[in-house]
């Protein structure tokens, strides 16, 4: 086999119809859009639209409540905590700030909340935004405190 005998199987590749080339290639002309309207034109992207039937997203029920003030918090569970402790990421007393910098948590949001999953062993100081009641009990059981701020404003602009 030479190089000038190298080429594709049969049908691996369909050459492209090319539009608006004359008569003799059947898509001359007009290329295949018709005779006028809007979508004879170039540029133009109907999405959505059902020749005038009601479309599939007003058809389907609308579900639910999103609230636009919800907040959004980051959530740590107290294994991962004493996970990180124990590597040496975490120290004795833990912000908010800590946790971002040790990679616990990958953005704040709206603040970071304490969950009870896992176990704390080591007496940390621990300054969240916020804390469910059972991580609270963990954490003084363990001989720690926690700490709960408020919630940081989010600009609404």
């Amino acid at each position: 086999m030479k190089l000038n005998e190298l080429r594709d199987n049969d049908g691996a590749a369909k050459k492209a119809r090319r539009v608006g080339r004359g008569p003799g290639s059947g898509k001359g002309k007009t290329a295949g859009r018709g005779i006028k309207g809007q979508k004879s034109r170039s540029g133009v992207a109907i999405n959505g639209y059902e020749g005038g039937q009601m479309p599939l997203y007003q058809r389907l029920p609308k579900r639910g409540f999103n609230n636009r003030n919800a907040k959004s918090y980051a959530v740590v569970n107290l294994g991962l905590i004493q996970k990180f402790i124990d590597a040496g990421k975490l120290g004795e007393e833990i912000t908010e700030t800590e946790l971002v910098d040790s990679g616990l948590v990958r953005r704040k949001r709206d603040g970071i909340r304490l969950l009870a999953k896992g176990e704390l062993t080591t007496a940390a100081k621990i300054t969240v935004t916020g804390a469910s009641r059972g991580a609270i009990e963990a954490v003084e059981k363990a001989g720690g405190s926690v700490t709960v701020t408020q919630p940081r404003e989010t600009s609404e602009a």
